[in-house]
């Protein structure tokens, strides 16, 4: 009578969560021979083919959920022996798509235009993306609305969320794109000047316009009622101003609303007569 050897106990590892979507949990055993063979099972059900010892630890790839363990055969013998412990790969559901919303027009240099996430979740983190890169820090969830602030650069932006447990991600719906406005290009303000009280006052103008853009003046910061005038290609003339007080200009695009000062003011003093 012979007393065949059963093959060597080896721990099965791995397992754990994996993030749904992907492929699995690996299932690992931390050893094995040569000239065994190796079988991995979910429950009572093989999965797989049987997989040759090498001498070292050993993978049978990624798993779905169930609980596995590893039944080692010797082929000459057909000795078995069930390996050491068993694993369990669990599937994680990935965080909830919420929608991105803000985004937009602005006007250069102003504060920019806000993006934000429609809901959130307290155990997940968010992480604003501009054109496929990090922008500033991840966002914890609030259990509500989400805002990432006002956003100043260009481009279409992104939100991905990542549980804080699991680690699983997940991309929001939808993108928010932002854009900049140009302003009005700053033409000089000329003229100005002085003139003698019941004159015809002087005249105030601009050194250049442009299509598109309509040009106000002021005084002294208030509005001079029908002082405003289209832009061409050229030099603008608001008239003769008899009012005394420091002019300036003010452009607004009509495409895109956005307004800029022109550069420079100039004074009207209108001098008294001899008495």
């Amino acid at each position: 009578i012979v007393v065949n050897a059963l093959p060597t106990a080896y721990a099965v590892t791995g397992g754990g969560g994996y993030c749904n979507g992907s492929a699995g949990s690996t299932i690992y055993l931390d050893g094995s021979n040569t000239g065994i063979s190796y079988q991995l099972y979910n429950g009572s059900g093989a999965v797989g083919s049987a997989v040759s010892g090498t001498g070292g630890p050993i993978s049978f790839g990624p798993q779905t959920s169930g609980n596995y363990m590893v039944v080692a055969t010797n082929p000459a013998t057909t000795c078995t022996q069930n390996m050491t412990g068993s694993v369990t790969s669990v599937m994680n559901a990935l965080p909830t798509a919420y929608t991105v919303t803000g985004g937009g027009s602005y006007c250069a240099g102003g504060a920019g235009v806000e993006i934000g996430l429609s809901n959130s979740s307290a155990s997940s983190s968010y992480q604003l993306y501009r054109n496929g890169g990090a922008v500033g820090s991840a966002v914890a969830g609030i259990g509500g609305t989400l805002s990432f602030g006002a956003q100043t650069a260009a481009g279409d932006y992104t939100v991905v969320a990542m549980n804080n447990t699991t680690s699983c991600s997940n991309t929001m719906s939808g993108t928010a794109t932002v854009s900049v406005s140009s302003l009005p290009v700053a033409q000089t303000v000329t003229g100005g000047g002085e003139f003698c009280a019941g004159g015809a006052g002087v005249s105030v103008g601009l050194s250049g316009s442009a299509s598109g853009v309509n040009y106000q003046l002021y005084r002294n910061g208030g509005m001079v009622t029908g002082a405003i005038h289209a832009g061409g290609s050229g030099a603008i003339d608001f008239g003769a101003q008899t009012a005394s007080g420091n002019y300036n200009v003010i452009a607004t695009s009509t495409a895109n609303g956005c307004t800029n000062i022109m550069t420079g003011s100039v004074n009207v003093t209108a001098n008294s007569l001899p008495v």
